[in-house]
């Protein structure tokens, strides 16, 4: 099981729990503290559940933050009811906001992932160029490539070919598309083909050879990483094209 579904899992899995120790805990204080106090904190879980988790698991917190609420800190005490009208507002409240907030909280942080990521591509792309401006090796070229390309996608591995092309394998496109060609067949994939796909090295118009990726079995990387993969692939062949290598 990936890393990915085990931490959506163990997100699913904080969002019912969480909001049930937090209210548990909050029994001895309730005759002290407002309702509005009460649901705030409340509030509080169901946010830090939804920045680390997915929308499901912000809504199904915001939904368990709101039934131990009125479970343990409404009137009648430990009862699925509501006795006071206030309370009841301030209930259905604690649901609204703990839905629009989790929501929100889950925005927040996919477009930081997303910064992050983009850094990372950025990075990667100029310290390619770096290396090929400073006259760098072919080979020095082709290797940084090589190994940017496994963390970039995610690989098990990845391995340099020069020359010919043998056999039929999957391609990572210009497009960021993975496409397998057989003749007027034509297969687009959502995930990774179980055998190695090629990423071609092209410079000046000549081909130079391949990147053979090995990729973990799974949904393929976002689109953007496979865009930053054919660039990497294209200084590749840039940097094989200046060097004057036969063709």
């Amino acid at each position: 099981m990936s890393g990915y579904r085990l931490h959506d899992r163990a997100a699913l899995l904080a969002a019912l729990v969480a909001p049930f120790l937090v209210a548990l805990a909050l029994v001895p204080f309730r005759t002290g503290l407002s309702a509005t106090n009460e649901a705030l904190i409340m509030v509080v879980v169901v946010v830090a559940v939804a920045a680390t988790g997915t929308r499901a698991a912000g809504a199904r917190a915001a939904l368990s933050a709101a039934a131990w609420y009125d479970f343990f800190l409404t009137r009648p005490y430990q009862q699925f009811a509501i006795s006071d009208g206030d309370e009841v507002q301030t209930a259905i409240l604690l649901l609204v906001v703990g839905l629009i907030v989790s929501q929100l909280a889950v925005r927040a942080r996919r477009l930081r992932t997303v910064v992050v990521n983009d850094t990372a591509y950025l990075s990667g792309l100029q310290a390619t160029a770096r290396l090929a401006e400073s006259g760098g090796s072919t080979q020095e070229v082709v290797e940084r490539v090589r190994r940017e390309l496994v963390g970039l996608l995610g690989l098990r591995g990845c391995r340099f070919e020069y020359g010919a092309l043998l056999g039929h394998l999957p391609r990572l496109e210009h497009d960021g598309a993975i496409w397998l060609r057989q003749g007027t067949r034509i297969t687009q994939y959502a995930e990774w083909p179980e055998d190695e796909t090629e990423l071609r090295i092209v410079g000046g118009g000549h081909y130079y050879g391949r990147f053979l990726l090995d990729p973990r079995p799974g949904p393929l990387p976002p689109e953007e990483a496979r865009l930053v993969a054919v660039a990497m692939a294209a200084q590749a062949g840039a940097a094989l094209d200046t060097s004057g290598l036969s063709h």
